[in-house]
């Protein structure tokens, strides 16, 4: 039953909670399942960890993120050829959402020239779910958060917002209300897994 499925949405929206619980649900289940993130906790995946949280250079955070996706991709293959459902927190749309809006006054068309780099380089996912919820309600969410990264302010993330919005159109995107019940949102994306076949 092997799929690869990603996780998707702004900060706050929920994504993390909900893939980690669907794990659980599945594993459950009796259904040999992964649960994987980017970026990765490999060197290269830390080293883009301490770009975001040191608000590096643009286009030095997204060779990074391809980089660690492109590797990534190479494990999550192995994954699926075992037979696994792969459950990814994070993948390339938050590279050509965040990045995209960390280079939009650097490139022309910063979405097209991400999705560029890295074109026949990564595996695409059966299913994305994205998680919509408005920035100032995701700020709200993370207020208690220890240390906030520069990403996480209000301008920023309605970018992101925006940005996530342009790029999920067609088949593969499954766009989700995250300000619904969390129990419900598990629920919502363990069928449709089923429902995918």
């Amino acid at each position: 039953m092997e799929k690869f499925v990603t996780f998707e949405g702004i900060d706050g929206c929920g994504k993390s909670t909900i893939s980690k619980l669907l794990y659980k649900k599945l594993l459950n289940e009796g259904i040999d399942a992964v649960l994987t993130f980017e970026p990765t906790n490999t060197e290269i995946g830390k080293f883009v960890k301490k770009c975001i949280k040191t608000n590096s250079d643009p286009y030095l955070t997204s060779f990074s993120f391809i980089t660690d996706r492109i590797l990534h991709c190479k494990k999550i293959s192995k994954w699926l050829v075992d037979g696994k459902i792969v459950i990814c927190d994070r993948y390339a749309e938050s590279t050509y959402a965040y990045q995209g809006a960390q280079l939009e006054n650097e490139i022309k068309n910063p979405i097209k020239w991400l999705k560029e780099m890295s074109k026949n380089q990564i595996i695409i996912p059966d299913r994305t779910y994205l998680f919509l919820i408005s920035p100032e309600k995701s700020l709200e969410r993370i207020q208690k958060r220890k240390e906030l990264i520069p990403f996480e302010k209000k301008a920023f993330l309605q970018k992101v917002h925006k940005n996530y919005l342009k790029i999920s159109n067609g088949k593969r995107f499954l766009k989700l209300d995250a300000t619904k019940k969390i129990d419900d949102l598990v629920k919502i994306c363990y069928n449709d897994i089923h429902y995918l076949g």
